[in-house]
Parts: structure tokens; C-alpha cells; sequence
């Protein structure tokens, strides 16, 4: 963030709690994310002023109501175009876009994938609970196959959306995954997110304990964790628990194996700046089936212009040579013509 300012006075996490109620299903995995959030924006140093959230709908769009700072709770799933609007005009701006994953890849699917892709210096929080919990428990496009809703009562029948692999498909420069109950994996992500120039993605594994509990159970017990998860730090090897690995096979694929002496000096070395996206999009791929392996951190983090600052040097080129003070002289210069009434 090399354009917004940094606050001269030190801020606390009331700082940035809002007069509103916090209004959520009582267990539901906002809250602590939103907890987490707040006690994490005093470290970015930046005045409350020139922080922004923008949200779509859904249960997380509540968050601009939550936060003391400026936000909007805008249109179903165009968060990210109006978050590109006022990122690209305002660049002292830290902006986040907070959506879910019924919001953000469904009806708003294109509006993601092209904030994406161009690298928009924004950061996009995606609550992914696999399920439509606002409108009271329908399929959303990362429910599991067969999933049994409203919506689905003989079963879900569409393979779902990996919003990583998504994410990647489109060439985003920072992608990363958290979970709600981890506080400290959280935070560190979100440090991670806003630290990086262009756009960040963070999908966070969120409970929905009225419409799907549990839905990531197998990653929160201290058992399924500890042989489930992959943790993600740049440099180090891959490994899940003491028991597994990751080598790479023999086409080039990620593979998880057990450990032994033979296959310590194979491990993978997490490499979070490689700019192929082909390593960070297989690494996305490892949690088939369901949650047998679950990378969480920070996939890729790589450098490219950003799409604020390819605009901006556009303009300053532009204008010298356009000759133009003001938008009606641009309106009217090019390919014009008058129509004559008579």
C-alpha cells in the first residue's frame, strides 16, 4: 500500500468497532472472523478514514456496518467492480471487498474473476460456509456434490466451484486460505493480503451453524487437523503433521505420500513466489477428495503492475498530448458529426 497514508496516532481495536449491533445467528463463524478483523486493522497503521469496505449481499456484507470505518453495502455480487471504481481513482485508499461464496462466485462471478486478472490494488475476502445461508439454506456454487438443501432435496447435482483453483485461473497475483477458528493463521493472512501491491484473494473456511454445521469439521478437531492439514510456509517443506509429505510425481503432479527416510530429500520446498501458477493451482488441487489434504496459507504472491498504476501513467501520458482542459472538450473531439433537424 505504498500510496495510503500511515496514521500518526496509534489506534486499538475499539477504534474500529461500530455503535451497531452485531446482529448474526448465534455460533455463526462471522463473528470471529469479524473479531479477528478488527484487532488486526490497529497493525496497519492506517487512519480509519482511508480504510474502505465494500460488501455485497449476504450474511458477511454486514461487516461495513460492523467496522468504524467507510463502507458500502453495494449491489448482489458487484462488489469487485465498484471496489475497482474507487481503488483505481482513490490509490490512498486501503480498500477490502467482503464477500461469500454464493455472492462472490455465483452471480458475481465475472465481476471476481476480471478484478482479478487485472490486478486491482484490492483486497477480496471471500466467506466460503458452502451454502445459501441468508436465504435460508440452498445450494451455493461450492457445495459438495449431492448436497441435500431446499433447493437440492434429492441431491446437488453440479460439481462445485475450488475457489482457489478459480482464483488462479485468472491469474490473481496473492491467493490464500484461512479458517475461522484459527485467529492467529487468520491474522497473518490478512497481513499477508494487505501488504501485497494488487489485488489479494483470501478465501476463509467459515461455519454456517444453522443451514450446514460443521461443514469443516474435519479441520478443527485437534486429531483431523494435525493429519489433515498442510501448512503453507514459504521455503519449507511440505508436510501434513509428522506422518506426511509432499513430493512431486512423476508428471509433474503433487503427490501426498508417508514419510520415511526415502522420501525427506523429495519434499517440496513451498515456493510462494514462483511466477508459473501451475505449482500454486496444483497445490489447490490437493484437498481431493473432500478435505483428505487441506493446504492453508498463502498459494501464490508474485509481483505485477497493477492495474491503478497502469491507468494512472496512461492518463499522465495521455493528457499533455490530448490538449484538453476539460470533459466537454473530449466529448466533443474525435470521430463528431451535428445533426441538422431541418
Amino acid at each position: 500500500m505504498p500510496l495510503v497514508p500511515h496514521s500518526d496516532t496509534t489506534l486499538s481495536t475499539k477504534d474500529f468497532k461500530s455503535d451497531q449491533e452485531v446482529r448474526w445467528c448465534p455460533g455463526c463463524g462471522d463473528y470471529a472472523i469479524l473479531a479477528a478483523f478488527q484487532s488486526f486493522l490497529p497493525e496497519l497503521g492506517v487512519p480509519r478514514e482511508n480504510i474502505v469496505m465494500i460488501s455485497g449481499i449476504g450474511c458477511a456484507a454486514r461487516f461495513p456496518y460492523y467496522l468504524s470505518t467507510y463502507g458500502m453495502h453495494s449491489i448482489h455480487g458487484r462488489a469487485p467492480a465498484i471496489a475497482t471504481g474507487l481503488a483505481s481513482t482513490r490509490p490512498d485508499l486501503s480498500v477490502w471487498v467482503i464477500t461469500g461464496d454464493g455472492d462472490g462466485l455465483s452471480i458475481g462471478g465475472n465481476h471476481l474473476i476480471h478484478a482479478l486478472r487485472r490486478n486491482v490494488n484490492i483486497n477480496v475476502l471471500l466467506f466460503n460456509n458452502r451454502i445459501y445461508g441468508l436465504t435460508k439454506g440452498q445450494y451455493s456454487p461450492t457445495s459438495e456434490a449431492g448436497k441435500v438443501t431446499k433447493s437440492t432435496p434429492m441431491g446437488s447435482l453440479d460439481t462445485p466451484f475450488n475457489p482457489l483453483s478459480l482464483a488462479l485461473g485468472a491469474e490473481a497475483t496473492f491467493v490464500a486460505r484461512t479458517v475461522d477458528s484459527d485467529r492467529k493463521h487468520l491474522q497473518s493472512v490478512l497481513r499477508a493480503a494487505a501488504d501485497h501491491p494488487g489485488a489479494s484473494f483470501v478465501e476463509i473456511y467459515q461455519n454456517c451453524p444453522i443451514f450446514n454445521d460443521d461443514a469443516f469439521a474435519p479441520l478443527k478437531g485437534t486429531d483431523e487437523r494435525d493429519v489433515r492439514l498442510l501448512r503453507l510456509e514459504h521455503g519449507e517443506p511440505l508436510r501434513i503433521g509428522d506422518q506426511r509429505g509432499v513430493v512431486m510425481g512423476e508428471y509433474g503432479e503433487l503427490e501426498v505420500v508417508d514419510l520415511d527416510a526415502t522420501v525427506e530429500d523429495r519434499l517440496v520446498r513451498h515456493d510462494a513466489h514462483r511466477q508459473d501458477s501451475g505449482y500454486a493451482f496444483a497445490l489447490s488441487r490437493l484437498d481431493y477428495p473432500a478435505f483428505a489434504h487441506v493446504p492453508i496459507g498463502v498459494f501464490r504472491d508474485v509481483d505485477r503492475p497493477t492495474y491503478d498504476e497502469q491507468m494512472t501513467q496512461q492518463i499522465s501520458e495521455t493528457e499533455p498530448r490530448a490538449g484538453m482542459d476539460a470533459v466537454a472538450d473530449l466529448l466533443a473531439s474525435g470521430d463528431t458529426w451535428t445533426v441538422d433537424a431541418t
